[in-house]
């Protein structure tokens, strides 16, 4: 290749990455190290960390460095370096899971040295066993409220106004949830509550939101089932200090959480208070 070519190609490289990163407003680009091996290993982390118009991601298997930009206002580098390990990629900020690592093609299975060198820091560790230091990790976050606590405690408001069959102070709550939404920090979760957020924050923010601009009950309480549905999946990879109850409606097919176990129904109010019955304790 003479240099003219040479000169050419970087031109139109330079133009791509040019006009990809146009489309990404608030753009901010950093770099971090991501483990990988092979071809199929850069398609699956850029997939993983590409957000339209959010984020992207380009993944360099020779150095294993990947440059990240991304939209300051809406996402951040620890968000996408989270959904990268969570398809089972060690990189600068977190190890992948065991099992999306021993899912990886047998060509994609990179030497894990963050993860060896984290175990060798906890063996060396003077009058600290592997066991204490987890059981410390464990107790800390223990103590430390869940991030998703404010949405759960909105949700049993929303939940509470729809049992009074009150339509203005159910679009109320649901405005106050929907904040409690807008000021999550993404990068506080765990990866699993995470990866399910990831997957049904959009739906959740769209059905809240047309809760909280409407007064009509019977559309408020149609939406709640999809709210629930969504709320319980949260709530499941989610540890709470007090147990949540899942309880069902047989009449209207659908569910709700309550903080207690005993049965006020959303879906009929005084109609048919008692209407349900608890199905699950989440513990």
């Amino acid at each position: 290749m003479n240099s003219l070519q040479k000169t050419v190609m970087t031109i139109v490289l330079l133009l791509s990455l040019a006009i990809s990163n146009a489309q990404i407003k608030n753009a901010k680009t950093e770099t971090a190290k991501i483990f990988g091996n092979c071809g199929i290993c850069k398609t699956t982390i850029e997939k993983a960390g590409n957000l339209q118009k959010v984020a992207k991601v380009d993944w360099n298997k020779d150095t294993r460095i990947a440059t990240l930009t991304y939209d300051s206002l809406k996402t951040n580098p620890d968000e996408i370096l989270k959904r990268i390990a969570l398809v089972g990629y060690d990189n600068a900020k977190f190890l992948a899971p065991e099992d999306a690592y021993n899912k990886l093609s047998d060509c994609c299975l990179y030497d894990r040295e963050l993860k060896t060198a984290v175990k060798t820091d906890m063996e060396t560790m003077p009058n600290h066993s592997e066991h204490d230091i987890h059981s410390d990790i464990t107790d800390k976050k223990q103590k430390t409220a869940s991030p998703l606590n404010p949405i759960f405690d909105n949700y049993f408001l929303l939940k509470d106004a729809l049992v009074k069959t009150d339509a203005e102070m159910a679009s109320m709550k649901a405005k106050d949830l929907l904040t409690a939404i807008s000021t999550l920090k993404m990068e506080d979760l765990k990866m699993e509550e995470h990866m399910v957020w990831m997957k049904m924050m959009k739906e959740l923010t769209n059905d809240i939101k047309i809760i909280s601009e409407t007064q009509d009950i019977k559309r408020q309480r149609d939406l709640f089932k999809s709210v629930t549905q969504n709320t319980y999946e949260l709530m499941k990879v989610s540890k709470s200090e007090t147990p949540t109850y899942y309880q069902y409606c047989p009449m209207q097919d659908a569910y709700w959480l309550s903080k207690e176990n005993v049965v006020k129904n959303p879906y009929y109010g005084s109609m048919m208070l008692s209407c349900g019955k608890t199905v699950e304790t989440i513990k």
